[in-house]
């Protein structure tokens, strides 16, 4: 399941380590790095974040996100096969979830996602929905005969017959198109929203009430986070990304979220603090909408 807590807690130089039941977010590292295609280094990505976060102030410039509670878990055992990763990931985010508090997933490859997406569903959830940020579709049956890859994670999540919105999208093959037609997934893609930088949407009226929110650091243009396995050109610039988000926040029920695919850049650090006040500002967008 879970190690000890070796990595720092969130914002560890702001606070203290609550009891998990008095924190709203519950932060689980999950350091899974095994199907990446390209630029590898995405099993860094959780202890980056929570090492930059120490240079985050309380006040993300509206609010203090902080007064709902962080809770840091150690990170999820992932040594093994991907399958058994998946349960662990799921056996983590399972008790989070049956205590009502919120699951906050730091990636490691985008197959995470899917032992989050299964530790809800196993807590008993139903009825919600996933919108994602990225810049893949990753909507492949499989990918290099692997079910589990980060190419695919989106279909493991359509196939257990959960909604899906994508946003920014800018890479995918004819096979992902069909499946999209195939499961209804609502879609906004970047060479629609980029030029005319939108920085909200509407969902769907029939889109669940509940949302579980899943970022993909290279849906963000390579300009703002090169420091990503799989860059492609053209993507959502800072503010946008948040608009969007907090678009869907205003609209719907955030009940968890996630940001897969940070990979450090040695000597960088400017791309750790960003993606930890990324998340940061994700959470103070859930804390002001609620």
């Amino acid at each position: 399941m879970t190690k000890e807590l070796t990595y720092p807690i969130f914002l560890g130089s702001e606070i203290e380590q609550p009891k998990p039941e008095e924190a709203l977010f519950h932060i689980v590292p999950v350091p899974f790095e095994r199907t990446v295609s390209y630029g590898g280094g995405t099993n860094e990505g959780p202890s980056a974040i929570l090492e930059a976060s120490w240079q985050l102030e309380e006040w993300d410039g509206k609010s203090k996100p902080c007064e709902l509670g962080i809770y840091t878990h150690g990170p999820v055992d992932c040594d093994a096969d991907a399958d058994q990763v998946i349960e662990n990931i799921a056996a983590a985010v399972k008790p989070i979830c049956e205590m009502g508090k919120m699951p906050v997933g730091i990636g490691g490859e985008h197959t995470v996602t899917y032992g989050i997406i299964k530790g809800m569903l196993d807590a008993g959830i139903k009825d919600f929905g996933i919108v994602q940020i990225d810049a893949h579709a990753d909507l492949r049956e499989a990918y290099e005969g692997d079910k589990y890859s980060h190419a695919s994670v989106m279909k493991r999540c359509v196939d257990e017959g959960i909604p899906l919105y994508q946003l920014g999208i800018r890479a995918y093959c004819e096979e992902e198109i069909e499946i999209r037609k195939k499961h209804g997934v609502y879609y906004q893609d970047a060479d629609d929203l980029v030029p005319q930088n939108i920085s909200a949407i509407e969902l769907p009226e029939d889109f669940p009430k509940k949302v579980f929110f899943t970022l993909d650091i290279d849906g963000m243009d390579p300009s703002v986070f090169p420091s990503t396995g799989t860059p492609v050109p053209g993507g959502l610039g800072w503010y946008q990304t948040l608009g969007l988000f907090e678009s869907v926040a205003k609209q719907r029920e955030i009940i968890g979220f996630d940001v897969m695919e940070f990979a450090p850049i040695a000597g960088f650090h400017a791309y750790d603090f960003a993606a930890s006040l990324l998340m940061y500002k994700m959470m103070g967008i859930i804390e002001r909408s609620r």
